[in-house]
């Protein structure tokens, strides 16, 4: 019973294997069916996305290719405009030749029918002209026949006739009206003038290039000396002035040609022989205090004098640089005092003459502003002051007074004239301006010299303290119209070799001596 009941399970057992194999087979091959049904629906799909992805490309790709196409047939287009637009142009340019080869074709033709009628008239004309030329031949053998006299001696006799009776009234005429002229014009040109130096006056300072520094002792020497001489050298570093220490009883010498540090110096060794302290670094600390000083001076100095002449509105370093004017010499003449002598003298003329007094003042005062700093800047003192003023924007009548004062610019209003004849009377007086011994010499001597190289001149005499040359010629040798050029080209001379104040006069002498004895 139990053999048949495991037969059974075993039998159970081995048919449920049996089922369950074919279960799972059958189970198997549905999964297998619905994978490749599932694989085929995907591949299909795929396949239609390719489609449409190829349907979408190709569409894309026709779209760009008909963009791209309309695209270059509008260019082509504008270009085709272009072209054509050039073309148009170009005949236009053709049809505009064409016209004017025309009008030149037509021009010419009748260029050359006039100047075929002009020769045709010449030719008349040459023809007449001898004819008339044969009758005036005629004529004129008729006459000299009839006067005893040729043609050449006819014409001569007439133009001496007529030259000798308009020599005569041409001389008279011009003698009378430069005489009138000059009567008229000296005469009130001098009034002016002696009003306006008699209603002026101004001190004069020397021309010095040293200065004397008082010392308490002599022993004060050695100290400014210092140990090995540095003292004597640091000052002179920084101030530019040659200290001279020689046998004068308690004195230094301060020896340069710039006023304004000669000053400066000047005022720094009286600062330290006061304090008595004399070492470099003390020196360099007087010295810096005394250029502050000599700045604030300055600025005084200016604004004084501004104030003085009632001139407002200069530029505040225009007005420190009119100060630097009162430690410059010219001839020995100040130049601050100089500038307000002519300041003086343009205000008194201007009245006379009803120009603007104010800016009359203020010309004559800036008028050799230059020479406050040409010895710091290359250039004259005229292109100095011009570039000065200029820079602050100063009057374009004082600008060009300032430029036209010596002659180099043309005067451009009677202000500038009157700054040229101003200068002149404050430099040019008597007692106004000086000079040393050995420059006073070297002029004399080189202005007779100059008179000396001419061919001719006999003797020269530079006299009047050199304001007068007087040339005596050899009468066989210079002739009267010779002795006119020869004082002119002298006078060019001197203007162009000598340095000099005022006006020098040439004066040429010729003389001739008939004598005779009676027996």
């Amino acid at each position: 019973m139990t053999g048949i009941v495991i037969l059974i399970a075993l039998i159970a057992i081995v048919a449920g294997g049996g089922i369950g194999y074919l279960i799972r087979k059958s189970m198997f091959e549905k999964r297998i069916m619905r994978a490749h049904v599932s694989a085929e629906g995907i591949i299909t799909a795929a396949k239609k996305e390719a489609e449409t992805a190829k349907k979408e490309a190709i569409l894309e790709a026709k779209e760009e290719s008909h963009r791209y196409r309309e695209g270059v047939e509008q260019e082509l287009k504008g270009r085709r405009q272009d072209m054509q637009k050039q073309e148009e142009r170009l005949l236009q340019r053709e049809n505009s030749l064409d016209r004017k080869d025309n009008a030149l074709e037509n021009r010419e033709n009748a260029v050359s029918k006039r100047e075929q009628k002009l020769d045709r008239r010449t030719e008349k004309v040459e023809r007449d002209e001898q004819q008339v030329a044969k009758l005036v031949d005629q004529q004129a053998q008729e006459l000299q026949r009839i006067a005893g006299l040729t043609n050449e001696e006819a014409k001569k006799q007439l133009f001496d006739q007529l030259n000798h009776q308009l020599a005569g009234e041409r001389e008279k005429l011009i003698r009378e009206s430069e005489t009138e002229a000059q009567y008229t014009a000296d005469k009130k040109a001098k009034g002016l003038i002696v009003e306006a130096i008699q209603r002026s006056a101004a001190d004069m300072v020397s021309e010095a290039t040293v200065t004397v520094v008082n010392l308490p002792n002599d022993d004060m020497k050695g100290r400014i000396i210092g140990r090995e001489g540095r003292n004597i050298r640091t000052i002179e570093t920084l101030t530019g002035i040659d200290l001279i220490i020689d046998d004068t009883p308690e004195a230094v010498i301060l020896s340069g040609f710039d006023p304004v540090r000669r000053e400066i110096a000047k005022i720094a060794l009286e600062r330290l022989i006061k304090d008595g302290r004399i070492h470099p670094a003390r020196i360099e600390e007087a010295v810096d205090k005394a250029r502050e000083e000599m700045d604030a001076h300055l600025r005084e100095v200016g604004e004084q004098t501004v104030f003085d002449l009632g001139i407002h509105g200069l530029h505040p370093d225009l007005i420190k640089t009119i100060g630097r004017m009162k430690y410059r010499t010219s001839y020995g003449q100040n130049v601050l005092q100089h500038s307000i002598e002519v300041a003086k003298l343009m205000g008194i003329l201007a009245a006379e003459l009803g120009e603007d007094v104010a800016l009359a003042k203020r010309a004559g005062l800036l008028h050799d502003i230059g020479k406050a700093i040409d010895h710091e800047v290359e250039g004259s003192h005229v292109e100095l002051g011009v570039e000065l003023t200029q820079k602050y924007q100063e009057n374009p009548v004082v600008i060009n007074a300032i430029a036209s004062h010596h002659g180099d610019v043309p005067a451009e209003s009677v202000i500038a004239v009157l700054v040229q004849a101003t200068d002149a009377i404050s430099g040019a007086r008597p007692g106004a301006r000086s000079e040393s011994l050995e420059q006073y010499i070297q002029r004399l001597t080189k202005l007779e010299a100059l008179a000396n190289e001419h061919e001719g001149v006999k003797n020269s005499y530079a006299i009047q303290a050199g304001r007068e040359i007087r040339v005596m010629v050899q009468p066989n040798k210079v002739s009267d119209k010779q002795s006119a050029a020869l004082a002119f080209d002298l006078k060019n001379e001197i203007e162009q070799q000598l340095e000099y104040p005022g006006h020098i006069k040439v004066t040429v002498i010729r003389e001739t001596r008939s004598i005779e004895y009676a027996k």
